[in-house]
Parts: C-alpha cells; structure tokens; sequence
C-alpha cells in the first residue's frame, strides 16, 4: 500500500508519466498501470469530478444525447430571468475562447444574447470573423452586431469582416443591390469558408423574436399561417424543423439555412423558458452542431 500510495503521488500530484514512475521503481509501466488501479479500488486515490456550480452536467449529457449533439453546456437557471442572456453568453465567450483554434474563419449572428457573448470574450486564438447577417436598424442597439465582430477581430488579431447594412430591406431589388456592394459582398464570401458559427435562434412572437418584431403585423400574420414557428438568422421553420420559404428570403442580408448546412460547427447560444419551442425545432432541423442553454429549457426539451 505505501508503494501504491507513492506511485499514486508521483502520477496524480507531480504530473510524472507511466515510464519515468517505472524507471524510479524499477517496474515496468504496466505495473505502474496496475498499482494505479489498486490505488483507486482500494480509496487510496479518490476522483472527484467538480464543475463551476452554474454548469449542470447532468442535464448537459442527456441533452447532447437526446439530439444527438456534439456538445450541450446547461447553464443553471438563474433566480433572475433578465440574467440568462448574461449567464449564457460568458458562458459561450469561455467556450469560443477554449474551441476556436488559429486558421478558423469564425462567423457571428445577431442578437441580444450574442451581444452579452461578445462582451465576455477575453481570449480567442487567431482566426478569421465574419459577420454573418445585417443589423435590425430599427433596434437601437442594432450596432451590437458589428461591435461583437470587431471586439473578437482585436481579441484575435485577425481579420474582421462586418456587414454595414440592415438585414431586412424593403424589396428584393434594394437586396440585390446592397449584396454586390463590395464590402458586403467580400463578408458573403466568407460564407463558405466558415469552420464555426455562433448563431440565436427566436420563436415566433414579439418577445422572442427581433427579426418578428422587425415586420408588419400582415407580415407578421401571413409567415405564422404558413406555419413559422422559429427563426434563426431570418431563416424561417416550421413545428417539424422545415425550412418554410418566403419572400423574405430574398430580401434579407443574412447567411442561408443551406450555407449553415455546410459549416462543420454550429453553436446555438439561447435560453428563457419563453424560447423552449423555438430551441426545440431548430434542434430538429440538423443544422446545430452544440447548444448553450439553460436548465430550464433542457428539462422543456428531454420532456
């Protein structure tokens, strides 16, 4: 047992390896292997998994294996709803900065979660950022958008590429052309080289949806009886996770839901028990690769 207990000090508190445990004691490193095992079986060595307390593992487990993620992180829902948005985008800002690795072309969405996100970012390694939709200019804060594309290009050190035009136009033809403006349209080409993407998603209501917000009531009235039940990005689906197709498509400035297909990593930042619906359908439409979500939602969601 004393032997177990040093070969267990030397590996789990001064970081040595197998080979240099074996070489001190003269034992091969399957030994070393095995003395370790004993030392857990026997309660010498005690692990002891701790994670922030905001972070339910849990629920973030059987989230990723419910829809079949490559990541869940579930934030705890905190006592003040107003403080989700805040909670979950440092929680998206500790994540981009652990997971974008220099050479990726980064692409960020709107919204006010994404917001608090880009005001939490510290760290990002070197990479490429693109925004990937205009500004709701009736928003007062609608500026955000182009802010949390600039804050992370600093952060980084590598090229940004913002987008300086509204995301919903009047018509088709002012869409047109705004897109062949030369800089809007070097932030479109971007789009098919995006290695990452970190989007919001919205249901379809006035308290969860700004681009909802942003139409006529008609418009609004006429998206919701061909069934829209969430957007993301302006990219409109229905209950089932189908992409619904309307003339908004064509005048909007935004990445398309098929361009999202395409990017190997799709971050959904969002949370709110208001937004369980929404999160659910786009969880369905395959297009989102990792959630960052509340405790709330991710019961609303694994029923």
């Amino acid at each position: 047992m004393v032997l177990v207990s040093a070969i267990a000090r030397r590996f789990y508190l001064d970081g040595r390896s197998k080979v240099e445990i074996g070489e001190e004691f003269g034992l091969s490193r399957f030994k070393v292997a095995r003395a370790l095992e004993t030392a857990r079986e026997t309660g010498i060595v005690r692990i002891d998994i701790r994670l922030p307390t905001q972070l339910d593992a849990e629920l973030s487990d059987r989230l990723c294996e419910a829809y079949g993620l490559d990541r869940a992180i579930v934030v705890s829902t905190p006592e003040d709803p107003g403080d989700t948005s805040r909670q979950l985008g440092a929680v998206a800002a500790d994540l981009l900065g652990e997971i974008v690795v220099p050479g990726d072309v980064l692409g960020l969405a709107w919204g006010r979660t994404l917001q608090a996100m880009g005001a939490g970012l510290t760290r990002l390694a070197r990479c490429t950022t693109v925004q990937l939709n205009g500004v709701l200019s009736a928003r007062a804060d609608s500026v955000g958008s182009v802010e949390t594309v600039r804050r992370a290009a600093q952060l980084s050190g590598g090229p940004a590429y913002p987008i300086y035009a509204p995301l919903i136009l009047p018509d088709a033809g002012t869409a047109r052309t705004l897109r062949a403006d030369p800089g809007i349209a070097e932030a479109f080409a971007h789009f098919d080289r995006l290695t990452k993407a970190v989007v919001a998603i919205g249901g379809w209501d006035g308290r969860s949806s700004t681009v909802y917000q942003a139409l006529t009531p008609d418009k609004r009235e006429q998206y919701a009886s061909l069934g829209v039940r969430a957007e993301m990005s302006a990219q409109l689906f229905d209950a089932d996770g189908e992409q619904v197709r309307t003339d908004l498509d064509d005048r909007v400035l935004s990445i398309s839901a098929a361009q999202l297909r395409r990017v190997p990593e799709v971050i959904a930042v969002a949370g709110g028990e208001h937004k369980t619906e929404a999160i659910g359908v786009l969880l369905r439409t395959g297009l989102l690769s990792t959630l960052v979500t509340d405790s709330a939602v991710a019961r609303g969601l694994l029923g």
